[in-house]
């Protein structure tokens, strides 16, 4: 188990020494954040670091680093460098800086801050794009509850939708403070310590998690790019994180806290999703058994109830039911946040809530009839579209700022050809075969990262002459 317990090291440590960075390359100072000169007491009010930590990590976490690491495990150890390096090096940067650069610009939303600094086209192709993400995160986290409870109650779908649909209403119409403020940090703590007794009971029972080497770096016949980088979202790189960053951001007294809110918050879903991959590998004897499982949450019910026996039970109705209702929640409310913003209706008044989410929950009563894995295909796809372009908006303010661009643009270059390849080659895509999709990939991948390097240049020389 040492390729494990190196990578839970190497996260840890980046926080402390990558993250340090990250914050004296951003000029973090003690200027005054959005709650403390917007406070209006529904969305902008203001939370303690530690609850924000919590929060923040619940709302980016859900089924996400538990569902995605599954599936991704499927190529083997391969997933454990990419949830190690994607966490460290384009996760918890992309988590970090989205939410600072919101709190510079009083606590915008990403596709306002992508407008501002990639252009108007830019924005409103994000516009669309962020709210579809977060209308199929929102379903795809009612839907996954609602057939689980009909599997353990035989009380219809249907009425579980509705129930649930409810509690979303009214969690998502309330102050932040109310619901989200008090409950969320409990559900984020308990999630930690569901993961350490997962692990606690596999040490115990002696399962053995391969170790990463080249001989078993991933299965044949599974090829990793650019597929494992998508499937793998949440704990490396997850754009649907940039939109719960902006919750928290307004809520933050202190731009400082941002590090302990933003990049810890990532840093500990990356533990999360290595340990749930690695648990998923070790359990089934290897990837060909987890193929066999089905994967999703018949294997996490399988895994739960079989290392922890009735306590799983509990874990699997914890947390299979009530962690993707906490994050789906989350979702509507950025959501009618993206939407209120957009079209200029302010969201102190509770009319103007109802006014923005009914429209909502009207496409998710709609959508709520596809099933979860078709979901959560197209929750992978549009995720990492916006993780991209929210990558080159920190890299121009980065430019703009004279800071330095590399911590964000060698990343987004890299998912640009990670979802140039996906878009030529996937299902949802143009279905190409053979060498070009990975060519193209590599190729604009490569001309965005030239077309912004010579941006810096040119950002640099305007500079020195300034003072000159």
């Amino acid at each position: 188990m040492y390729s494990y317990f190196i990578s839970v090291a190497m996260l840890i440590s980046a926080y402390f020494i990558y993250g340090k960075y990250l914050e004296k390359n951003f000029g973090v100072d003690s200027r005054d954040t959005p709650v403390t000169t917007m406070n209006d007491g529904v969305d902008y009010v203001e939370i303690s670091w530690k609850k924000a930590l919590l929060i923040q990590f619940l709302n980016i976490a859900g089924l996400g680093p538990v569902t995605g690491a599954i599936a991704g495990a499927m190529w083997g150890p391969a997933a454990f460098l990419w949830i190690v390096f994607g966490c460290i090096f384009a996760g918890s940067v992309h988590d970090y800086y989205a939410g600072l650069i919101s709190m510079r610009h009083s606590g915008k939303n990403i596709p306002e801050l992508i407008g501002k600094y990639l252009g108007n086209g830019a924005e409103r192709f994000i516009k669309i794009v962020t709210v579809i993400l977060l209308i199929i995160v929102g379903i795809a986290f009612i839907t996954g509850p609602a057939e689980i409870m009909k599997s353990y109650t035989g009380i219809s779908k249907e009425i579980w939708l509705l129930l649930i649909a409810i509690y979303y209403i009214i969690a998502t119409m309330l102050p932040i403070d109310k619901i989200i403020g008090k409950i969320y940090p409990i559900f984020g703590a308990s999630l930690i310590i569901m993961v350490v007794a997962l692990m606690a009971s596999l040490l115990i029972k002696g399962y053995s998690i391969p170790e990463v080497s080249f001989q078993n770096l991933h299965p044949a016949g599974k090829p990793i790019f650019p597929f494992m980088f998508v499937v793998i979202s949440c704990g490396a790189i997850s754009g649907f994180h940039s939109t719960q960053s902006v919750l928290m951001g307004r809520c933050l007294k202190s731009e400082f806290s941002g590090r302990k809110a933003f990049y810890g918050a990532m840093i500990i879903e990356g533990i999360v999703a290595l340990t749930w991959a690695a648990i998923a590998i070790a359990f089934f004897g290897g990837t060909e058994g987890l193929a066999q499982s089905g994967g999703g949450m018949v294997a996490i019910s399988e895994i739960s109830n079989s290392l922890l026996g009735k306590a799983g039970i509990i874990l699997v109705g914890f947390g299979v039911i009530a962690l993707p209702i906490s994050t789906g929640d989350t979702a509507f409310r950025s959501a009618r946040l993206t939407i209120a913003d957009a079209v200029g209706i302010e969201q102190k008044s509770f009319k103007n809530r109802i006014l923005v989410s009914a429209p909502l929950f009207l496409v998710a009563a709609f959508m709520s009839q596809l099933g979860f894995t078709t979901l959560w295909r197209y929750v992978a796809f549009t995720n990492q579209i916006l993780a991209t372009f929210t990558l080159w908006m920190c890299t121009y303010f980065l430019i703009k700022n004279n800071k330095n661009m590399w911590v964000t643009g060698v990343p987004a270059a890299f998912m640009t050809g990670v979802m140039t390849c996906y878009m030529l080659m996937a299902p949802e895509g143009l279905r190409m075969t053979g060498s070009i999709p990975y060519f193209g990939g590599v190729l604009i991948g490569i001309i965005s990262l030239v077309v912004v390097i010579n941006k810096n240049k040119v950002a640099k020389n305007t500079e020195y002459l300034k003072r000159a």
